[in-house]
């Protein structure tokens, strides 16, 4: 691959969105997503909860079409890299990083072509929720997966610290 600069910044099309946790004596509540708070081209067609294990990674991919509406509410933390890669957009080369999760509960969408990957920077397992507007695999799993992955291309220029 080519070799690219990224600059830091806050990437356009990127929306943080705080989760705020409704606690009482039988435990906790989160929303995660209502349709009055997303647009139609975004709203969920399948939704996955992930467990990554501390110091894992997932990631760096992109997708062609797809759009993640990731919730990350703990346990534990993760470091979330973003980099735009999309040479149309106001913010191409941009590159973002936060910590989410417990310290931080917050949900994440990330457009189509924004490169993306997270790391369990927590000494627990974490859980990740996701609930994307496309289906994995298309209808009944039978299309072509809509992702390039960069994880194993030792020049790729996603890299992480």
């Amino acid at each position: 691959m080519p070799e690219v600069q990224f600059r830091d910044g806050k990437i356009e099309g990127v929306q943080i969105r705080p989760l705020r946790r409704f606690s009482d004596a039988r435990g906790w509540l989160v929303e995660l997503f209502r349709h009055d708070e997303l647009t139609p081209e975004l709203y969920p067609v399948m939704a996955y909860v992930s467990e990554t294990l501390p110091g894992v990674v997932r990631g760096p991919h992109e997708h062609r079409d797809q759009t993640d509406y990731f919730a990350f509410i703990g346990p534990g933390d993760f470091k979330l890299y973003l980099w735009d890669y999309r040479r149309d957009s106001p913010t191409y080369l941009v590159a973002q990083k936060l910590i989410v999760g417990e310290s931080n509960a917050v949900c994440v969408t990330i457009p189509p072509g924004v490169v993306h990957a997270y790391k369990n920077v927590s000494d627990k397992p974490g859980l990740v929720f996701n609930a994307p507007n496309r289906l994995y695999a298309g209808w009944g799993k039978r299309e072509k997966v809509d992702e390039i992955r960069y994880e194993d291309i030792p020049d790729s220029p996603f890299v992480l610290d």
